[in-house]
């Protein structure tokens, strides 16, 4: 439950803030409750009544989101989480009380926060109250608030259920990663061992990336041996947590070190593998921030990083890149559609993929391949970019679209998707 929070946030490289992007409905609210100092005046409040009481159930939540990740504005959060407890729709949610309780223990609102606490917990059976308290050590945690959750913890392990244990073992340890204590992370892995639990990938991952987080390369690396040591092979999951972590540093050399390290075991690449790699790579992001300049193939794209890149290690990542076999996996091909599906990508993943797709194009129609009735890419709308509806990738597809030339199109029935009929491709490339 807590891992999937912890283990993808750092791969992807992006602020919490811009996670998941709001209506303009929702950006307005954020924009006026910023004006007028951090604390909710009366104007405020009124602002957040109406708001909630004309918006969906569904963007009033993501609004909330929204408050409790940014910083400049979660005080506004309390407000707003009230006004939808007043709604006929609202029906008590056990981690945006867990959440909305950290929150107010860190602006020193203990009352409140116990208050929240104490009506969940009067309403709960063992399990819920179980996975109350799970939560609340992870919104804990998230906020730096150590000794708090470390009282859910001894709370938690007071319940008398015999999955408690374990569970609460792998949400403190999860909690410490998150305060940036890995080494009490392993201490607790220890305690676990006692106990007589075996550690699972989870505990692993979670550790080997609060240390690599942390610049403690050694240690991350130690915990990935220890993995191994304990009979759990290396997945992807793991070698894009290391990759990020390098990443962050701008250490290029071992990163170059542990993607070959993936193509000697066999591991896999990933988007998520091109999303760690290119994002840690100054000169490839310089190079497609400037979109009517980049290269349009992937011959042009390396000679320019060679003039340009002040590492050879940043050339050496691109083309083991390339040599991958991620672009098999997101191109769909069969003789009504060929669709390259660009979910999931950043702007410069994005790019190199698309480079890798003229070039399988080509190859595919010089060798007489089944030519789909129609040839597609798919990039999004832009839903889920930092400003609704302006979708940086699919600015990219389209300002390459346009200097090449090409036949595709946006189709009219779904704007983040280009499209074109097979042959008109075919003999654009051919």
């Amino acid at each position: 439950m807590a891992a999937v929070l912890l283990l993808s946030s750092p791969a992807a490289s992006k602020p919490p803030e811009l996670r998941c992007a709001l209506s303009k409905q929702g950006q307005r609210l954020l924009s006026s409750l910023s004006d007028g100092g951090p604390q909710p005046s009366s104007t405020h409040l009124t602002l957040i009544r109406k708001f909630v009481s004309s918006s969906s159930k569904t963007l009033t939540l993501k609004t909330l989101s929204h408050l409790f990740l940014s910083h400049n504005l979660s005080s506004f959060a309390l407000p707003m989480y009230r006004r939808i407890s007043e709604t006929q729709w609202f029906k008590w949610n056990p981690k945006l009380a867990a959440q909305m309780a950290a929150l107010l223990e860190k602006h020193g609102r203990f009352v409140e926060s116990e208050t929240l606490i104490l009506e969940s917990v009067q309403k709960l059976g063992f399990r819920e109250l179980s996975i109350f308290y799970c939560l609340l050590i992870e919104s804990y945690s998230k906020h730096g608030l150590k000794q708090r959750a470390l009282d859910s913890y001894a709370h938690l392990r007071e319940i008398p259920l015999p999955s408690v244990i374990r569970r609460g073992y792998e949400s403190m340890i999860n909690g410490f990663c998150l305060l940036g204590l890995p080494c009490d992370a392993e201490e607790m892995v220890e305690e676990m061992g006692i106990a007589g639990f075996r550690p699972s990938t989870f505990e692993f991952r979670s550790i080997a990336l609060s240390y690599g987080r942390s610049g403690l390369f050694e240690e991350m690396r130690r915990v990935v041996r220890r993995m191994e040591d304990s009979g759990i092979g290396l997945d992807t999951v793991i070698m894009n947590i290391v990759l990020s972590c390098y990443g962050e540093y701008g250490e290029m050399l071992e990163m170059v070190s542990w993607v070959r390290k993936m193509r000697d075991l066999d591991i896999a690449f990933s988007v998520r593998t091109y999303n760690s790699v290119l994002n840690s790579c100054p000169t490839m992001i310089s190079i497609v921030g400037e979109p009517d300049k980049f290269p349009l193939s992937i011959v042009g794209l390396v000679e320019k990083l060679e003039k340009a890149s002040s590492s050879p290690n940043e050339v050496l990542l691109i083309k083991e890149l390339v040599s991958s076999v991620v672009l098999e996996e997101t191109l769909e091909w069969s003789s009504s559609e060929g669709k390259l599906d660009l979910h999931g990508m950043h702007t410069c993943s994005s790019y190199l993929i698309l480079l890798q797709w003229l070039e399988e194009l080509r190859l595919r129609f010089s060798e007489g391949t089944v030519l789909p009735l129609e040839i597609s890419v798919v990039c999004g709308s832009g839903k889920n970019s930092s400003i609704r509806g302006e979708s940086p990738v699919k600015a990219l597809v389209s300002e390459m679209m346009f200097r090449m030339s090409s036949p595709l199109k946006v189709d009219r029935k779904n704007t983040g998707r280009f499209v074109a009929r097979g042959k008109a491709v075919k003999d654009w490339l051919c």
